[in-house]
């Protein structure tokens, strides 16, 4: 059972377990797609759906900008309706937990949140691993990908002119592609993983030279990328460096290839 089949990320999670066997049932904030509507701030909706499909995992990748009951409490309502199912339950998480710092960061490392968005998954996080010990948590970062992702589509954007803005060349991340997210997630599934795990690209970057290897991608000049400091621009409480260690998640994921960033860009 997948919460958020209906985003990004979660179609991807849903086409991979399909693919692989499993009967996927998925949950939207509408119907569109085929998904089975429900509103995770209703705690009553969540725990009467899950018992009615009474899966044997879930997977909670939902997220709501800046909305606090989806991305906290939601994630407490999943959380006790898959303890209460026996099911194994897998949680998508941000790097945005961290406040940013030069140095990488583990799993051991406490959330410290800047922002409004990085308090409510870390508030999430908190409730999901006081409800269910035995619960993976994944902390991801720039979700990207060859199709359309909202990162790559800011970037082309920008270098166009179609949107204005610079991109930051002092906000560093390690962009994952969603489809080894996707492959990530539900591997975990099926593990008996517990506690967090760092689930990013291999490689740190800025998001300028993000913005560069878009414009190689659409054959634009890199030297078009409009750039510009995040200290510069500010935008009130923002993590500039978050570099996440996956040397665990290389241990733990066995089918699961997290590929470098160039290569998530490029098609092919």
């Amino acid at each position: 059972m997948i919460f958020g089949a209906g985003g990004y990320l979660g179609t991807r999670v849903a086409a991979r377990a399909a693919a692989l066997g499993h009967e996927v049932v998925g949950t939207a904030t509408t119907t569109a797609g085929g998904w089975l509507a429900v509103d995770l701030r209703s705690r009553a909706a969540v725990l009467a759906l899950i018992a009615e499909v009474r899966p044997q995992a879930v997977i909670n990748v939902a997220a709501r900008m800046d909305d606090w009951q989806v991305c906290a409490d939601g994630a407490g309502h999943v959380a006790v309706g898959a303890v209460e199912a026996g099911a194994r339950l897998v949680h998508m998480s941000s790097d945005v937990v961290h406040g940013g710092r030069p140095e990488p960061y583990v799993e051991s490392d406490l959330p410290a949140p800047l922002g409004r968005y990085g308090a409510s998954k870390a508030a999430g996080e908190t409730a999901v691993v006081a409800i269910d010990p035995g619960a993976a948590v994944v902390r991801t970062s720039l979700i990207i990908g060859t199709d359309d992702s909202q990162h790559i589509r800011m970037s082309y954007d920008m270098i166009t002119g179609r949107r204005p803005g610079v991109l930051f060349t002092d906000e560093i991340r390690c962009p994952v592609h969603v489809d080894d997210l996707a492959a990530a997630t539900v591997e975990l599934a099926g593990t008996d993983y517990a506690g967090v795990l760092n689930v990013a690209g291999p490689e740190a970057i800025t998001r300028a030279d993000l913005g560069r290897l878009v414009a190689r991608r659409y054959g634009l000049d890199p030297a078009a990328v409009p750039t510009g400091s995040l200290a510069e621009a500010k935008l009130g409480p923002r993590a500039a460096e978050i570099r996440l260690d996956v040397a665990r998640a290389r241990q733990v994921l066995t089918t699961t290839r997290l590929r470098p960033v160039a290569e998530s860009v490029q098609p092919g």
